[in-house]
Parts: C-alpha cells; sequence; structure tokens
C-alpha cells in the first residue's frame, strides 16, 4: 500500500506543471509620451537561502527628470551625466539627465528573501519623442551569497529578459497590459505588441485551465485504477 502511495505521489509531482521564475519587471508597462508617470521597479528574491543585496537599474536616454520613493531598509543613489546637447524646457535649459538607479539593501526592514519581492516606485516624465518604442531598462541583480543575475537580454523570449516599458502616442491611457513581459519584438509596433499581450493573456488561462483539468483528471484516473488493483490482491489473499 506505502508503495502505492508512494507512486502516485511521484506520478502527481511529474505532471503538475513547472513552476515559473518572476521576471524583474516595471509596471504598469504601456505608457503615452509625453506623460509624467509612477513606476514600480518590481524585484523577485529568486535564491533559496539568499536575499537580495542589490538593484542597479541603467534608465533610457532622454529621462531628465525622475524622483524615488524611500523604501524602508533601502539606500538609493542617483546617478547623472551630462548631455552632449541641452535639453529646452519650460523651465529652461536642462543639461543633465539621469543615467542609473542603485538600490543597497541596509536592513533591517525590506529585505527580500526567496519567493518574496520589493517594489522600488518613481516618478518620471516620458520624454515626448519616443512614441512607437518599447525602452528597455537593464538591471542587474546581486544577492547576498555572490550571485549576481544580468536583466538586460533585448530578448522577449530570454531567460533574463531586461524590464521593458511600451511607449505609445501622446495622449493615450497608462495601462499595465497582462501576459508576457512588455515590449513588442522584431518588426512589430507596440500597438501590435499590446494586443498580442492581451490575447496571449486571456488565451493562456484558458489553456491553463483545461490542462490543469486534464492533468487532474489523469490523476484521478490513475489513484482509481491503483486502489482496484490494491483491493483485487487484497481479495486473492483472503480468499487464500
Amino acid at each position: 500500500m506505502k508503495k502505492a502511495v508512494l507512486t502516485l505521489a511521484t506520478i502527481g509531482a511529474l505532471a503538475l506543471p513547472g513552476v515559473a521564475r518572476a521576471h524583474i519587471s516595471i509596471h504598469p508597462n504601456t505608457i503615452p509620451a509625453g506623460a509624467f508617470a509612477t513606476l514600480d521597479v518590481r524585484v523577485p528574491g529568486e535564491q533559496e537561502g539568499a536575499y537580495v543585496k542589490k538593484v542597479d537599474t541603467l534608465l533610457p536616454s532622454g529621462f531628465t527628470s525622475v524622483a524615488y520613493e524611500n523604501v524602508p531598509g533601502w539606500s538609493t543613489h542617483l546617478v547623472t551625466q551630462k548631455l552632449s546637447t541641452p535639453i529646452q524646457t519650460d523651465n529652461g535649459p536642462v543639461s543633465e539627465e539621469v543615467s542609473q538607479l542603485i538600490w543597497t539593501w541596509v536592513g533591517p526592514l525590506g529585505k527580500v528573501n526567496n519567493s518574496q519581492f520589493v517594489d522600488f516606485p518613481l516618478s518620471v516624465a516620458i520624454p515626448g519623442n519616443l512614441a512607437g518604442q518599447a525602452l528597455r531598462f537593464k538591471t542587474v541583480q546581486t544577492y547576498s551569497n555572490g550571485q549576481v543575475v544580468h536583466w538586460i537580454d533585448p530578448s522577449l523570449q530570454a531567460e533574463h529578459p531586461a524590464p521593458t516599458v511600451n511607449i505609445t502616442a501622446k495622449g493615450g491611457t497608462i495601462e499595465d497590459v497582462a501576459g508576457d513581459e512588455a515590449g513588442p519584438v522584431a518588426g512589430q509596433t507596440v500597438a501590435g505588441a499590446v494586443r498580442q499581450a492581451s490575447s496571449t493573456s486571456s488565451g493562456g488561462a484558458s489553456k491553463g485551465l483545461a490542462v490543469t483539468g486534464l492533468i487532474v483528471g489523469a490523476l484521478g484516473l490513475i489513484a482509481g485504477l491503483a486502489a482496484l488493483v490494491l483491493v483485487r490482491r487484497a481479495r486473492v489473499h483472503v480468499d487464500e
């Protein structure tokens, strides 16, 4: 009987879908050009026995106005660089842009262990000339055990894609599009990526439920067959 139970448990474990690993991502991920928005840089912890120690994010060119929230337990360092050509604004010329943000855990609050996450809010002005583009926020994540993960790959199908924000036309709405990580693939427009992500989200949910139903049904059938075999064997021993 114990062998049968162990066999069923093993089959059930193999049949269950693999646990999906989270990505460093930015929310919302679809923003009109020229808009003022609050972005959350979402950082998960994915190292068993280790915590997130440092997060280093590079900003795309053009961000001249960035404010950050003080997150308990974390220090924030904002890096600027000189612009080759100053930008004219309503408040006069701007000669610097924000190029990098570095968050470092100083404790004791805000510790991000395995299977936890932290949001780093940023208030930004989206450059007005970037409509139709996908902005990559390349990020390097460091753990307390020395493990370093580079979230810099431009491909959405990569193991460690760069956090991405879609920039739409001026006057649109700010959205957080569900589905795969934001950003169009090569040869695809931002609008097409938004439609595809929405379709993937709804279709993926339906397919996921169908697959789960099949797995549960199969496990139930296996359990029933195993129980029937055990009962028959027990009857044979009794008759003997």
